[in-house]
């Protein structure tokens, strides 16, 4: 059978919107659910990790849709920040890079490209191109209610004003002074989403040891001010270049870039002169502490641009001293080029300052040998760094070296040593990034401190205490994210809500400052629910009042009055509050796991500031980044899928199936090639199928095999419905597509002649558990049954606990288990079996199980209950020996039995296996190619030359080959 997935695709799509079955309004008999997806940034294609979490979404929404919930899924675009305007001017500036990308990732027409120097020209195409592909895949969006952020769009803007009028008025955006992530170019603040590179990176607090050299310090930044009475000697990079420069009146002595990012923090920074590094290696400076002369050595590995680019060395603490310093005493010539005597560096001697426990005295040094750390440039040393210091910042404990703090954790002293320092006029602070940070316009960022900057009070305790509940109210999926959130809850500061540059809504009482990408992209959900009325009435901007969004998303105020002010009808401001109302709060929003510490953390900070708890989020799911063949998706390196082009390749089906067994919970799912190569194998097997059964003609009784098929067909459906609705929706698909398909394999398997009534009847099960995973082949699959209407809303398929067949599920599993046995033993032995013979277990070997069966529900069976109960019966008294044999061997494996498995085989009963083994002869004699012999145990005239009937059990026939 030749198909193409293009042209069924396209014709359901077609139809999907000619019917409008997506379009979602208020319905107040109906149950509603509420699901979105983070708007996508239009500074490029939508890609496969955007396809990943939207398809999720999506499966969701189909599933509620089917289970008869109004389901509204609207999709909006981000045009807000820097990342548009960032890459218009890098190909403004002919960048070769981003120019290159465009073309032959992105498939940027030439003559488009040269209008993408205009950032709003190129939000416009992304836009329109990223709509056709959310299409393409099949996405059940509402486009009625689709927008873009900005200016651009005056209502959404004039919402965003509303919102942060209101948190102002409400004292959660404030006016202060703070470190921020800033862009020198751009002169703004940098939140992740206006980065290149450095996304998740928060400056850090360094504390600046002073050492005298001369007439000037040499400032050193570290985390662990306790270490300086373990110093032994500073490293400068020879290459570097550093600066004499005057800091708020001290001389100083640092690399150019730190005096440049010094003086962007509220220091005076008077540069005196510039240097190479290697003018002071070989030199000696004063440690303030014990007054020692100390020697400066040579450190390439220090960076200028990390904090001060002055390094002090503590080997017995820090892992990187000491390989630095062994690198040194192995490299004689390169000491003596800057004048140093090679036994300076050899009579080095480690200090140690802290006890900890599971290390000797150098902690550093016990690493590096355990490691295998060769040199400083081993990818081990920041691990081994990272370990020492974790343990011992949390569990070290000082010595008698560093005087009054002897005795004292280094956790419990650090504050007050610092504070200690700074009194005694040796320490100072600055703000640094930990790791590379850059500007989409290209630019490197530094930690600037803005005054009279307006921040979102993240900090506020009580603001704090607000978003933990929500977290606390709401579904988390999966469980093990809810922690994940309350730690970047806990951790989050204030935030600088504003930026200089890019597209967005000025902040409407200091318009030169534009509310930044991640503040304005936080309750937009609740523009979903009034957009399309802003549309179908045409209302302008100016007329939605901070009044009349009072009274939409607040309740507060009355239509009639709103009406006279604004000149917007009282009954339609009605409807807009009434679909608010209806719509709100959000069923369930997804995102990736990068967006916990921000985006999703702020949607739950700015819904519990706005809005009563009625309306605050009820669940939000968190997932993995997508990997292209294992490795980061990256379009610089060429690693990069579009959406579009992937359905173009492999077909909207293939592409949402092979994304959705990629992954669930937090796991990083990985896109590869011949995973959608075999599924879309898979698919087209299941078409071929499904097309069978529906032309299948007759009507047969149906037999235990076919109660089999309907009963397990109703765990499947259980199955597939909890794990949809706990996002489990790799399980999810796993189930519906596999296991129902090897179930239908085992009924074809086991039986000559299929029942076509059976087989229809789970098909259309089937097809409509795929429906959310596969919706354009199941569409066709539901017009080849026959069925009305489109499968995307027909009802789900319900459990029925009237068709479980507990005892038709056990027998099969018999057959199974029977048939693995069987292959082990030929396996085992390396023979070709001529004749197999089963035995299965007489009847008193029966009543003793189900017995013990009973008794195991409610407690562990003990061998003398056992007995005493079973010898109450006449039949076993007589046998009292074979029935204690027996039960001796029966009670382990009973007693460990999962609580499942004893209910569903009591409620079984007794299974005839003799007629079932016969029924399934057929079967046996295909699979194994030998005559099949069938025998009750107690059958006198069995054929049984080993005497291996007296070791079957019930579920377990005994087995002889010959």
């Amino acid at each position: 059978m030749s198909f193409e997935w293009r042209k069924i695709e396209e014709k359901w799509r077609r139809e999907w919107e000619k019917a409008r079955i997506f379009e979602a309004d208020p319905d107040p008999k109906r149950k509603k659910c509420f699901v979105t997806f983070p708007y996508p940034y239009m500074n490029g294609p939508l890609h496969l990790g955007h396809a990943f979490t939207a398809t999720r979404v999506d499966v969701y929404a189909r599933y509620k849709r089917m289970r008869g919930f109004n389901t509204l899924f609207p999709w909006a675009w981000h045009w807000t920040g820097e990342p548009i305007i960032g890459a218009a001017l890098r190909i403004q500036s002919g960048d070769e890079e981003i120019i290159k990308a465009l073309k032959d990732i992105d498939g940027v027409p030439e003559e488009e490209l040269k209008k993408f120097v205009d950032p709003v020209y190129m939000a416009r195409y992304y836009t329109s191109e990223g709509k056709e592909a959310a299409k393409k895949i099949g996405f059940s969006v509402d486009w009625r209610r689709e927008f873009h952020t900005t200016y651009l769009e005056p209502t959404y803007s004039r919402f965003i004003e509303w919102q942060y009028e209101t948190l102002r008025k409400k004292g959660y955006v404030v006016k202060g002074t703070h470190p921020v992530v800033w862009c020198p170019r751009c002169k703004s603040p940098t939140g992740d989403h206006d980065r290149l590179e450095g996304e998740g990176v928060s400056p850090e607090e360094y504390t600046l040891l002073k050492f005298q050299f001369g007439d000037a310090y040499l400032p050193a930044a570290t985390f662990r001010p306790e270490t300086i009475y373990g110093v032994t000697n500073m490293f400068l990079n020879p290459d570097a270049v550093y600066v004499e420069a005057m800091v708020d009146d001290e001389k100083w002595i640092i690399s150019k870039e730190a005096a440049f990012k010094l003086s962007e923090q509220m220091k005076k920074v008077k540069i005196l002169r510039e240097l190479k590094g290697s003018e002071l290696i070989g030199k000696y400076f004063v440690d303030p502490i014990s007054g020692r002369k100390l020697p400066i050595l040579p450190g390439w590995f220090v960076d200028p641009e990390s904090a001060t680019g002055v390094v002090y060395s503590v080997p017995a603490h820090a892992p990187a001293d000491w390989i630095a310093l062994k690198d040194l005493m192995n490299k004689p010539d390169v000491l003596k080029k800057f004048g140093i005597d090679p036994e300076v560096v050899k009579s080095i001697k480690p200090i140690s300052l802290i006890k900890v426990e599971g290390y000797g005295d150098y902690p550093a040094i016990e690493i590096v040998e355990k490691m295998g750390i060769k040199d400083q440039f081993d990818p081990k040393v920041d691990e081994a760094t990272s370990l020492i210091y974790k343990k011992e910042f949390h569990t070290g404990v000082l010595k008698p070296i560093t005087g009054k703090y002897a005795g004292k954790r280094v956790r419990d002293v650090k504050a007050e040593l610092i504070e200690d320092f700074k009194k005694m006029g040796i320490a100072d602070s600055m703000y640094d990034l930990p790791e590379k940070v850059v500007c989409r316009c290209t630019t490197r960022c530094i930690v600037k401190i803005l005054s009279d900057q307006w921040f979102l009070k993240y900090s506020d305790p009580e603001w704090k205490k607000l978003a933990h509940e929500a977290v606390d109210r709401a579904k988390i999926f999966p469980e093990t994210a809810r922690a994940y959130f309350h730690d970047k809850i806990d951790w989050l500061r204030d935030w600088a809500c504003a930026r200089r540059t890019g597209l967005g809504t000025p902040l409407p009482w200091s318009p030169d400052w534009i509310v930044e990408t991640l503040s304005d992209s936080t309750i937009y959900m609740a523009f979903y629910t009034i957009v399309k009325h802003i549309r179908k009435y045409n209302i302008k901007a100016e007329q939605l009042t901070n009044e009349v969004f009072d009274y939409i998303f607040l309740g507060i105020g009355d239509p009639k009055a709103l009406a006279k002010a604004s000149g917007i009808d009282a009954s339609i401001i009605q409807e807009m509050r009434d679909e608010f109302t209806y719509w709100y709060p959000v069923d369930l929003r997804v995102s990736a796991k990068e967006l916990v510490p921000n985006h999703l953390s702020f949607f739950i900070f700015q819904h519990v500031a706005l809005f009563p708890r009625k309306y605050w989020p009820r669940a939000i799911g968190v997932n993995g980044m997508l990997l292209i063949e294992g490795k980061k998706m990256s379009k610089s390196k060429g690693n990069f899928l579009t959406l579009s082009k992937t359905v173009d390749k492999f077909g909207a089906d293939v592409t949402r199936m092979t994304l959705i067994l990629g992954a669930e919970g937090m796991e990083d799912p990985d896109w590869r090639a011949e995973n959608a190569r075999s599924i879309d194998s898979k698919l087209r097997s299941l078409y071929r199928l499904v097309n069978e059964i529906a032309n299948m003609r007759g009507e047969d009784e149906p037999r235990s095999i076919d109660r089999w098929l309907i009963s397990v067909l109703q765990g499947r459906i259980k199955a597939v419905s909890e794990a949809i609705e706990n996002l489990k929706t790799r399980t999810a698909a796993e189930i519906a597509l596999f296991e129902v398909w090897n179930d239908i394999r085992w009924y074809l398997r086991r039986v000559d002649k299929p029942n076509p009534k059976t087989l229809k009847e789970v098909v259309d099960v089937w097809v409509r558990l795929l429906a959310p995973f596969i919706p354009h082949i199941c569409e066709e699959l539901w017009h080849l049954l026959k069925k009305e209407g489109f499968v995307s809303v027909a009802e789900w398929p319900v459990y029925d606990e009237s068709k479980v067949d507990v005892a038709a599920e056990e027998s099969e599993d018999i057959i199974r288990s029977l048939m693995n046995d069987t292959l082990n033993i030929i396996e085992a032995t390396k023979k070709a079996p001529k004749r197999i013979c089963y035995y299965v277990a007489a009847d008193w070997k029966w009543k003793v199980y189900l017995e013990i069966l009973r008794k195991a529900l409610s407690a562990k069976v003990e061998m003398g209950d056992a007995m005493r109960s079973l010898m109450r019966d006449q039949e076993l008294r007589r046998k009292a020996k074979e029935v204690s044999a027996y039960v001796g061997k029966l009670l382990p494996e009973i007693n460990v039995m999962p609580e499942d498995q004893k209910r569903r085989r009591v409620e079984a009963k007794k299974i005839d296996e003799e007629a079932l083994l016969n029924q399934a002869k057929r079967l046996l004699e295909r699979e194994f190619k030998a005559e099949i012999l069938v025998y009750n145990e107690d059958d006198a005239k069995r054929y049984d030359p080993m005497n291996r009937a007296n070791l079957a059990k019930p579920y377990r026939p005994a087995i002889y080959i010959e």
